[in-house]
């Protein structure tokens, strides 16, 4: 039979029990299985009913003027007293456990003075465990089933004694119902309210798991959003300085004017790279504004910027030429707001395009083409092949790293589409499609615009 003392899984976590001080005090002295902690309690159950028995036979007896022979004396003890015995089994087999109680209790009755119920506690605890393992309906059925026993011995045992039927039948009908029927619902009362606080327990377990993985996973999160911006920053400006660094190492005998020129940029380059880095490990330092204060007002950190959009691409296409890139920018269409994530998701798949054409296809012409149309905004970078590339670009389709990983992913967060591949020319393209679902009016001249054109 099911018990209620075993512990709940959880999916693939055990909650466990929670732990009374009296299981607590039993474990400590060793009594721990449930036919030990059950025996226990049948040796108490016996040494509570002997107590009664003395006192019933001492005081109760002679206060009611009613005799009993030393046979029947004798019987009527060990009955009662074996009666807690089965008590052994109550949470194993609680069926055998109470027919036994009620055998007993039959042998109680045929010996009691006729105008004596005697009911035991033992009745009482076999009824309650039947109703807490049990379902209700069955519960009720076993514990009804076991009144009329009772009764029935009585009936019998007032016949062949010549006393009445009414008083005898009528005192059992009601320690029937009261020892057996009442302790069964009380115990279905007791068990369903184990059962809602273990629901409690599960829920708030349920819950503290999906906080720990909603942590988890907004901490992962954040941590490749921080590694998509670093290997960006890193890959578009660190190229950029190995490039002119080596620019720099062959004109330092034969033209130590321009040389000084490019260490000049460099050191503006690294400026630039650190004021970037700063921005994006800002997110990891305590943020102003919890004692009031903005980012923008006294006290603000000057590196929470926003990040760049399409309107830096400008800047961004004259470090490329800086450098000795051939990159060519071509708009559009009317430029339209884009919400700042997708603004800066298309800029760093800019950037990380000319970071990997120059890496891939050093020297190679770079054309960036941004289209506004009805529907969707795009982006497109398409780089030609180096010199003794072209058997090369399968060997590069294959080593996608970091890169083209990253503009994936910012693509996915924005909700557009990313596609990259070789050109039939031998060089690289990537494209970046971001669908519009509205079309916004951006400016107070629009809306004139078309207020006009309605008037007409």
């Amino acid at each position: 039979m099911p018990t209620t003392d075993g512990p709940t899984v959880l999916d693939d976590v055990a909650v466990p029990p929670r732990a009374s001080r009296l299981d607590a005090l039993l474990t400590r002295l060793g009594v721990t299985g449930v036919l030990a902690r059950d025996g226990l309690l049948a040796v108490l159950v016996t040494l509570l009913t002997a107590s009664m028995l003395v006192v019933l036979f001492e005081y109760v007896l002679e206060a009611e003027d009613l005799t009993v022979g030393p046979a029947q004396s004798a019987v009527l003890a060990a009955a009662t007293c074996a009666q807690a015995v089965p008590l052994v089994l109550r949470r194993t087999r609680p069926i055998l456990c109470l027919g036994l109680v009620v055998a007993c209790q039959v042998v109680i009755i045929a010996a009691s003075p006729p105008d004596l119920s005697v009911g035991g506690i033992p009745q009482v605890i076999a009824g309650y465990t039947i109703g807490t393992l049990l379902p209700a309906r069955r519960a009720l059925a076993v514990t009804g089933a076991a009144v009329p026993v009772g009764v029935l011995t009585a009936a019998v045992t007032a016949l062949v004694s010549g006393n009445g039927l009414l008083l005898p039948t009528a005192n059992h009908l009601v320690a029937g119902v009261g020892t057996y029927v009442v302790s069964a619902l009380v115990g279905g009362a007791v068990a369903t309210r184990r059962r809602y606080v273990e629901l409690v327990r599960l829920r708030a377990a349920e819950v503290v798991r999906t906080q720990q993985a909603n942590t988890q996973a907004a901490i992962f999160a954040e941590r490749s959003r921080m590694a998509r911006e670093l290997h960006d920053v890193a890959a578009h400006h660190l190229s950029g300085l190995v490039v002119q660094a080596a620019a720099v190492e062959r004109q330092i005998d034969s033209d130590p004017e321009a040389a000084k020129a490019g260490t000049a940029w460099i050191r503006g380059q690294g400026k630039e790279t650190l004021d970037s880095l700063r921005l994006i490990v800002g997110v990891l330092r305590e943020r102003p504004g919890a004692d009031g204060h903005g980012s923008g007002g006294p006290g603000g950190d000057g590196h929470d910027a926003p990040p760049p959009g399409l309107g830096a691409l400008d800047g961004l296409v004259r470090t490329a030429r800086a450098l000795g890139d051939t990159v060519e920018l071509v708009r559009e269409g009317r430029p339209r707001e884009l919400a700042p994530i997708a603004d800066a998701a298309f800029y760093r798949v800019a950037q990380e395009s000319l970071s990997n054409a120059r890496q891939h296809a050093p020297g190679a012409a770079v054309r960036m083409t941004v289209r506004f149309v009805e529907r969707e905004v795009s982006l497109e970078v398409v780089n030609g092949p180096a010199a003794g590339a072209v058997a090369d670009v399968p060997a590069r389709s294959a080593r996608q790293g970091m890169g083209l990983v990253g503009m994936g992913e910012r693509a996915h967060l924005v909700g557009a589409t990313l596609t990259t591949g070789a050109t039939p020319s031998g060089g690289w393209r990537v494209r970046l499609t971001l669908p519009l679902h509205h079309e916004p009016v951006s400016t107070v001249s629009d809306a004139a615009a078309l207020l006009e054109g309605g008037q007409e």
